[in-house]
């Protein structure tokens, strides 16, 4: 599926969802992975709210999805040479990167780490809510703490039911591993967590530059 085959009634869906997420709202929404959450990641309000309805901890940040590189100037203060090479292989799919975040970005959203984790989603859905949203959203996975991410709309129900403002209905995702996130310290890469790209092949792209 691509962003110009997606049906009517889906279209409809994500310009609902659309709608949801401009009043502060929280969203789930497919991913290549999981099912995420999604909130206006400028709103700290809404990033907030989000928090209360996952139940998580305040210091542990939420991961941003972009539309397109471009996006990163809106959220971080710079870019890491390693990371070029791995956005230029890697993304869009499950690789979640972790930058020094711009000044100003909200510190909700990064739980005070001064960093802020990044990615671009390989799923159509996914990438064409975030391309209508105005190109960043937030995508922690779709679970309360300390339970399993949801794979499937009946999942995403279970867990949030009615206090989840909208549902984009869009079938199950793959589950299993969930993205791979990697961070740097200036001279080399470290994992942060383990997911569905191996370590090993991240680090051979670094090494072939």
């Amino acid at each position: 599926m691509t962003n110009a085959s997606i049906s009517s009634g889906l279209s409809q869906d994500l310009q609902q969802a659309l709608l949801v997420l401009k009043q502060g709202g929280v969203v789930a929404f497919p991913t290549e992975t999981y099912y995420g959450l999604a909130v206006d990641p400028f709103n700290c309000q809404a990033v907030e709210r989000l928090f209360r309805l996952k139940r998580r901890s305040a210091i542990k940040p939420i991961l941003v999805l972009i539309d397109d590189q471009v996006r990163l100037s809106s959220l971080v203060a710079e870019i890491p040479p390693q990371f070029h090479p791995l956005m230029d292989r890697f993304w869009p799919g499950p690789l979640t990167l972790i930058f020094p975040a711009k000044a100003g970005i909200s510190p909700s959203l990064t739980a005070d780490t001064g960093t802020v984790g990044v990615r671009i989603s390989s799923h159509p859905v996914a990438a064409h809510l975030c391309a209508l949203a105005g190109g960043a959203i937030t995508a922690t996975s779709a679970n309360l703490s300390g339970r399993m991410p949801a794979a499937s709309e009946f999942e995403v129900l279970a867990q949030f039911g009615s206090r989840l403002d909208w549902l984009v209905k869009a079938g199950p995702t793959s589950g299993g591993a969930a993205s791979t996130i990697v961070a740097t310290d200036g001279s080399g890469l470290g994992l942060v967590r383990a997911g569905v790209i191996q370590f090993s092949k991240i680090e051979s792209v670094t090494a072939k530059k």
